[in-house]
């Protein structure tokens, strides 16, 4: 028999708050955690605003911060992430000793997990004085002696996007089935999805699934800025994302991780933890079209959307609420509408549907996991939060963004989508557990 898989416990670090109730509180106030770029130096850039996550200390979720000092932005912030959601599900974390009775060996890890930003001061140095001005080309030799000079060679090993699944397992002790998937914006619904798959199957009992990422770098910034994504509002950061509007002109670079710890049903009953919610749908595509764009009619994300409702074995009357990819970019948004109308058919303006981006940013890797952690939340407390700077609706997208304001309504059945460069499209459907 196939296993039911539900959450037992949620954690999160993001520029909303490096927790759930804090995240949570803030969204529905409609507060938003863009400002201008202080990771590094952005004045020269298109675009001269993220959003960040300030003020986070990892030494409040660690008794060894010495293990993960080389760590990047990312794996940082998953320690933290992991820390809470293992404590809500009652998971022991850094003892050799566990006392919850749960087996390692099927404790499993899957995270949709970013490489890390290079040395960028070394990095940098390197290319600078590596360039030979008289021969007008790189002295690659030169190039590898200041660069063996200057770089570390852990912080080097820590761009690999493995390493962030690597700092959970030294820090829980998990020693079942490891994944790392590296699918863009849609990773980290890939890996609750795709746990949700190894549960099921029996190749673990419980998995810490969910995202890290961090792309606010010169690097990261500058290739968002050449594809054009970004949106470029530097007079109004905070008002920048900008989902379904007539205005919106790109999405907010953010950074975070977020973790949920899925767990077969069998499992969660002998542990009597609190069961949040239940994962009853994962669909999965790719549009085989271009690397930086959505197939005009939204073929993959038709049939991502309609396998997660196949693999839930329920129809699309029975959703309540769609927490949208919602990047805030032209294509996107209208193209994520056009694909809701096919699969909704005459309920799509009923269905309502929102994207938290346009408070939170986009986080890119850690972007499906974060939002699916708002799913949870609008189940628990019946209430959907807003797409926030929704103050001119593009005439062309015509369904219901629940503009500005949370609404309190009736949620039991959620949809989940994320979409990401290079066309892959991801979405599972949460449901309340009874």
């Amino acid at each position: 028999m196939t296993e039911r898989v539900v959450i037992t416990g949620m954690g999160i670090v993001s520029p909303l708050g490096h927790d759930v109730d804090t995240l949570w509180q803030a969204l529905l106030s409609g507060k938003s955690g863009v400002a201008g770029t202080t990771i590094f130096d952005a004045s020269t850039f298109p675009t001269t605003f993220d959003a960040e996550v300030k003020n986070y200390d990892i030494t409040k979720y660690t008794k060894n911060p010495q293990l993960h000092k080389n760590s990047n932005r990312g794996s940082g912030f998953v320690v933290g992430a992991t820390a809470q959601a293992c404590k809500q599900a009652g998971i022991d974390v850094e003892t050799n000793e566990p006392s919850d009775g749960i087996d390692r060996t099927r404790l499993g890890i899957y995270l949709g997990a970013g490489e890390g930003s290079v040395d960028n001061d070394a990095f940098f140095a390197a290319i600078i004085n590596g360039w030979d001005n008289q021969k007008n080309e790189m002295d690659w030799g030169r190039w590898a002696q200041i660069a063996f000079e200057k770089m570390d060679p852990m912080r080097e090993f820590e761009q690999e996007p493995n390493m962030p699944a690597a700092h959970i397992a030294m820090f829980t002790g998990a020693r079942g089935p490891t994944r790392s998937c590296l699918t863009a914006c849609a990773a980290s619904t890939q890996a609750v999805g795709e746990a949700t798959m190894m549960i099921r199957r029996g190749d673990a009992d419980i998995v810490i699934a969910g995202g890290a990422h961090s792309m606010i770098h010169p690097l990261g910034l500058t290739g968002f800025n050449r594809l054009t994504a970004l949106s470029t509002r530097n007079d109004s950061p905070q008002t920048a994302s900008r989902p379904f509007s007539a205005t919106r002109d790109g999405f907010i670079l953010g950074e975070g991780a977020a973790v949920v710890i899925l767990e077969s049903l069998s499992s969660a009953k002998k542990r009597g933890v609190e069961i949040l919610a239940e994962i009853i749908g994962y669909g999965s595509s790719s549009d085989a079209f271009r690397v930086t764009d959505m197939h005009e009619e939204g073929r993959g994300a038709v049939q991502a959307i309609n396998a997660a409702l196949a693999d839930a074995g329920i129809d699309y009357k029975d959703i309540d609420y769609i927490n949208a990819h919602g990047t805030s970019t032209a294509e996107n948004d209208s193209i994520e509408t056009k694909a809701i109308k096919v699969v909704f058919k005459d309920r799509a303006k009923n269905v309502p549907v929102s994207s938290v981006k346009s408070m939170l940013g986009h986080l890119i890797g850690a972007a499906g996991a974060a939002e699916l952690i708002t799913c949870v939340c609008a189940i628990r407390d019946n209430i959907l939060p807003p797409t926030m700077n929704l103050a001119d609706p593009d005439p062309e997208l015509d369904l219901d963004y629940v503009p500005n304001k949370p609404r309190k309504t009736p949620v039991n059945i959620v949809i989940n989508e994320s979409f990401g460069f290079g066309g892959q499209n991801n979405v599972v459907v949460i449901k309340r557990y009874t």
